[in-house]
């Protein structure tokens, strides 16, 4: 996203940060634990590839997530939110409460269009709770591979 410069105003600053269409999406899905950039594009459909690779780049950049390089062939890079992205899940699950309350999306769309509701819905079968910050247990089953 293109920066332009501030006026000295914190709000005008996170919103440069967070203004754009698809940061806090993919915030959403770091949210719940690492997420490779594959993942990501599955389910942040219809994003394209370049602008979710400079969406990553510009919240690397704001250090609000880190780039995880587990090498390989073919190379395995998970991203995963850092102590400081952990700080928007509380802005997070306003703006869900917010969009239930004017109605501006039913979650019954998403789960008829993908099967499944959002990670974070409270209609999902599992929900992490958003402002704790919870991750997955090391001993709970994770989506991802890795590749020794």
């Amino acid at each position: 996203m293109r920066r332009r410069e501030g006026d000295g105003c914190p709000l005008t600053g996170a919103l440069q940060i967070v203004g754009d269409k698809w940061t806090l999406l993919i915030v959403r899905d770091l949210a719940c634990g690492p997420r490779r950039t594959t993942a990501l594009i599955s389910a942040l459909h219809p994003i394209s590839s370049r602008t979710l690779v400079e969406r990553l780049r510009d919240l690397e950049r704001d250090a609000l997530i880190e780039r995880r390089d587990h090498g390989g062939s073919p190379p395995h890079v998970e991203y995963i939110l850092t102590t400081r992205g952990r700080l928007l899940l509380p802005l997070l699950d306003v703006l869900r409460q917010l969009g239930e309350s004017l109605n501006c999306n039913d979650c019954d769309d998403r789960r008829e269009r993908s099967g499944a509701f959002c990670n974070v819905c409270p209609r999902a079968d599992r929900q992490p709770s958003l402002s704790t910050g919870s991750r997955p247990r090391r001993d709970e089953p994770r989506d991802s591979i890795v590749l020794l």
